[in-house]
């Protein structure tokens, strides 16, 4: 969930509250019956909240996961390359020390 649509979220979500209770606040009910629905809505937003925010916490775990795996394999992938770099840079230079010993040899006759 990007910062953005979370700012929104939360913006919808307050305004949603604070409607729900000003709309229990001016209704013609008993002062227990419109504590009551306070409270009831109240616990509904804070259960509607903790549930996206399990739901986000399990995205951003889930993208996480994935970007880590995404990580190892090209880091694999990049020691690897290297690997066959080096083999290379060590055969280049295993052939021009024989060239060497060769221009050497042939010299010291």
């Amino acid at each position: 969930m990007s910062n953005d649509s979370g700012n929104v979220l939360l913006a919808l979500l307050t305004g949603a509250i604070i409607g729900a209770g000003v709309g229990i606040l001016y209704a013609p009910d008993q002062g227990i019956k419109t504590r009551k629905k306070i409270k009831n809505k109240v616990v509904s937003a804070k259960n509607d909240i903790s549930e996206r925010v399990s739901h986000a916490k399990d995205e951003l775990t889930k993208t996480v996961n994935a970007k880590k795996e995404d990580f190892e394999q090209k880091l694999e992938d990049t020691i690897s390359n290297m690997s066959y770099k080096a083999d290379d840079i060590i055969n280049t230079l295993e052939h021009k020390l024989e060239e060497l010993k060769k221009k050497n040899a042939h010299l010291q006759k």
